[in-house]
């Protein structure tokens, strides 16, 4: 019996060893083994990884005038483990943010411990808000720091400066191409909240602190952009054209003075602009640029040693058939010289120009002044316009083609051409973004002038420049785009516009004139574009309608500059212009 009663004992020791034993193994398994996924859990449930917003970076023009900034605003979240009277907090967001019951209600009635309430709060709501949750003892809703991006010029460089959306990521212009530089870097923070939800500042985690985005410097001169915004406007108003572009360029480094286009909208109410509101049309729209072209026809004869500016090319008297079609000036001429095929802007001239270079060369010029090809502007939605290869031309081609017609360009493009007469014969790339620097203002890239090719001879450059200045004359088809006190020099651009269903629509117009000032030593080159002008069939050309805008903005463009006006040209201001039922127009 007692043999038996000390075995009992044993054994009853045994279990209670082999109990504690186990006990203490799965105490040390949790403590040792289990330490770190339990402690994972437990900061889940208290330990709240809260994002540090980085600054998006402004957008100033070349003057360092605010085109976009940041307002700071803060973000209202919920964390659903941590509410404890939904129905009072559902009564006060709503009548605090406006929100609808019922879409907080569904909200907050789930188990997620991010929930995004409202964005873009202002500062003293997001506090009054904040107060009275603290004085009803209401848990579970959250603040964060954020920025809202305000446009303060609200439409002026819409289609430049592009918008960013609520996670503030560019979406178009500038904003979107410039974004790596412009968004910054997002820090973070770990937070510990007691039982109750509120903080624990004592025991505030690992922390890194946000890289503020850099600021963007475009090309632009806000100055300029107001002249061009302003003649822009009251061209809509007095011809209600579909369209209208209007550029200024620095012909020299491609700097971008000045880029606007109708319609538009404003960027702090983009949600409320339509699609064909949104497309910057300078460099994502299709023309055929009409007279304006000849430029090239002239420039390949010339660098080419085929013919000189004097020589003379017979014009048919006004009429000439070539490959079983009619070609027509808009007057007889009969024999023209080169320049005079510039000056009196004659389709027939610049035909026979284009035929005596010949088809591939007459496209070898076509491509070297950068037509068919997208420029390389910082800006997104860019298009390349539409050039065939000879392969696929018709027998007509070579005569329509000196004359802007089967084809289609870009207004940017067109700016570029004229600039390569302007700047001595280089084909510069086209810049909208002068230089980026950190938010204390170190420049840390700045952009240099890109030449992609010498496309003329410098001495073909001043040949055509010098038939240029003859268009802006009495002689020429652009007398109203005269400036008083210098001279200037342009082409311009009457182009029947192209039907969609195929040929051309009857009475429609894109009239165009493109020109630099002063023209031996151009600051700025310009172009002014508009599609279906309302006006008179005899005044609907672009020297009567494009020209006297053009003529509008440089003088003003001039004396923003500061440009020294030509003494002899400021005497001759009485008699600078005749009558324009006496100038030919084209």
């Amino acid at each position: 019996m007692k043999w038996t009663s000390r075995l009992r004992c044993v054994i009853v020791g045994l279990a209670f060893i082999a109990l504690f034993s186990a006990f203490s193994f799965r105490l040390v398994y949790l403590q040792l083994v289990k330490h770190d996924e339990y402690a994972g859990l437990a900061a889940e449930k208290h330990v709240h990884k809260q994002i540090i917003r980085a600054q998006r970076g402004e957008i100033l023009d070349a003057n360092n005038e605010v085109l976009a900034h940041n307002v700071p605003v803060e973000t209202i979240v919920a964390d659903a483990s941590h509410v404890n009277n939904a129905g009072a907090i559902v009564d006060l967001l709503g009548h605090e943010l406006k929100l609808s019951p019922g879409e907080l209600t569904d909200k907050l009635h789930s188990d997620r411990r991010y929930i995004v309430i409202k964005r873009d709060v202002a500062e003293a709501v997001a506090a009054s808000l904040r107060d009275k949750l603290r004085a009803q003892n209401l848990r579970g809703i959250y603040f964060e720091h954020d920025a809202a991006r305000i446009y303060p010029n609200g439409s002026m460089l819409c289609h430049v400066i592009g918008f960013s959306d609520f996670e503030h990521r560019g979406v178009d212009g500038a904003e979107a191409s410039m974004e790596e530089y412009l968004r910054g870097q997002d820090g973070y923070r770990y937070v510990e909240h007691n039982r109750a939800g509120q903080e624990i500042v004592l025991y505030r985690g690992q922390e890194r602190a946000a890289r503020d985005g850099y600021q963007v410097h475009l090309t632009v001169d806000l100055h300029l952009q107001s002249i061009v915004e302003k003649e822009i406007d009251a061209a809509v108003r007095e011809y209600s054209p579909r369209k209208a572009t209007i550029i200024l360029m620095r012909p020299q480094t491609g700097e971008v003075l000045a880029m606007a286009t109708r319609p538009r909208f404003d960027l702090n109410k983009r949600s409320d602009a339509r699609p064909e509101q949104m497309k910057n049309r300078a460099i994502a729209d299709m023309m055929e640029p009409g007279s304006t072209f000849k430029i090239v026809a002239a420039a390949a004869v010339l660098n080419e040693h085929k013919l000189g500016l004097g020589s003379t090319v017979f014009c048919e008297n006004g009429l000439w058939n070539f490959g079983g079609t009619a070609l027509h000036d808009h007057r007889a001429f009969t024999d023209l010289s080169v320049k005079d095929i510039l000056v009196k802007s004659s389709n027939i001239g610049a035909a026979k120009l284009a035929l005596t270079v010949g088809e591939q060369k007459f496209y070898e010029y076509i491509r070297r002044f950068g037509f068919g090809e997208r420029t390389g502007i910082e800006l997104p939605g860019e298009i390349g316009g539409l050039l065939r290869s000879p392969q696929s031309w018709s027998k007509i081609s070579i005569t329509r083609l000196p004359m802007g017609h089967e084809i289609g360009v870009t207004p940017l493009q067109m700016t570029m051409a004229m600039s390569v007469i302007a700047n001595g014969g280089k084909l510069v790339m086209p810049r909208i973004i002068k230089s980026i620097s950190t938010a204390d203002g170190k420049t840390i890239s700045t952009l240099s002038p890109v030449v992609v090719r010498q496309v003329i001879s410098p001495q073909t450059a001043r040949q055509i420049g010098d038939a240029l200045r003859g268009v802006v004359s009495d002689r020429g088809t652009a007398a109203a785009a005269a400036v008083p006190g210098f001279v200037i020099a342009g082409k311009t651009g009457t182009a029947q516009k192209v039907d969609p269903g195929g040929g051309y629509e009857k009475g429609k117009y894109v009239v165009s004139f493109s020109g630099y000032l002063p023209a031996d030593r151009p600051e700025f080159v310009g172009l002014v574009v508009l599609d279906d002008a309302q006006t008179k069939p005899e005044l609907n050309y672009g020297g009567l309608v494009a020209g006297p805008i053009f003529s509008r903005i440089a003088e003003q463009a001039a004396r923003y500059l500061d440009l020294q006006p030509q003494l002899e040209i400021r005497k001759a201001l009485p008699v600078r212009r005749v009558a324009l039922s006496n100038a030919s127009i084209h």
